[in-house]
């Protein structure tokens, strides 16, 4: 793991996969508002498993989910695989969200009732896709997080982890370059939520895919290829964390 500047360039490499200027995010509570985010600046790059870390409240989540359009900032700009989205119409931001990303979350949010393969191939099921090239790399995602002998399961069948190694091979499902990756851990325990994080960590070496994770879990920043620390709704060296 390395610690650097969030926003540092990298000489020689490929033009950032995430790139955040100036954002802020504000609240009104009353009379009062209430700055969420504060004038972030962060470039992410291929390749890279970037960890968001901070107390509760530091603004972590809130910038995850500024990056997958889940919310709009303020004002200041979010550029991903070379699109402003601030230029962007909602249905615009939901084709990119389609094409570029993936998400994974806490809870897992599988569907009960199908199996591990049917969870995996949720997301493009209603597309025009050929249903076998389809069922096929379902199941090649799911050997991939080592999930090959879980393919008929149900989540209710599954480990906390497994479930969540499903929903990994799910995020891939579409071939995005970046995962975003909400708590990846928070249900886990140490043991498992370490094999989730080396999967991840994986990917990024594998498939060349670049993760952002929002995480509380230290395991999930020794595994991370960088640091960024939030607090009070900024990023802050690492040393402005008590």
């Amino acid at each position: 793991m390395t610690e650097t500047s969030p926003a540092a360039p990298m000489p020689g490499s490929a033009p950032p996969v995430v790139s955040v200027r100036d954002v802020w995010k504000l609240h009104k509570l009353g009379d009062e508002v209430v700055k969420a985010l504060s004038d972030i600046q962060l470039d992410v790059y291929p390749g890279e498993f970037v960890c968001l870390m901070g107390p509760s409240g530091s603004g972590k989540s809130t910038l995850l989910n500024m990056i997958g359009g889940l919310d709009r900032p303020t004002k200041g700009t979010i550029v991903i695989d070379g699109q402003d989205t601030s230029k962007i119409t909602e249905s615009q931001f939901a084709s990119l969200r389609h094409d570029t990303l993936g998400f994974i979350f806490q809870s897992y949010n599988l569907i009960p009732f199908l199996t591990a393969t049917e969870n995996v191939e949720l997301p493009l099921m209603f597309e025009p896709y050929d249903r076998k090239a389809l069922r096929q790399r379902a199941v090649d995602l799911l050997n991939l997080v080592n999930l090959g002998h879980r393919l008929d399961h149900v989540p209710t069948k599954m480990s906390g982890g497994e479930q969540q190694r499903t929903a990994i091979a799910r995020s891939l499902i579409s071939n995005p370059k970046l995962i975003l990756a909400d708590e990846p851990t928070a249900n886990l325990d140490h043991k498992t939520g370490e094999i989730v994080v080396e999967t991840l960590k994986d990917l990024c070496f594998k498939l060349g895919v670049t993760v952002v994770a929002s995480t509380h879990d230290p395991t999930v920043a020794e595994h991370a290829s960088r640091v960024v620390r939030l607090k009070d709704g900024q990023i802050v060296p690492t040393e402005g964390i008590a």
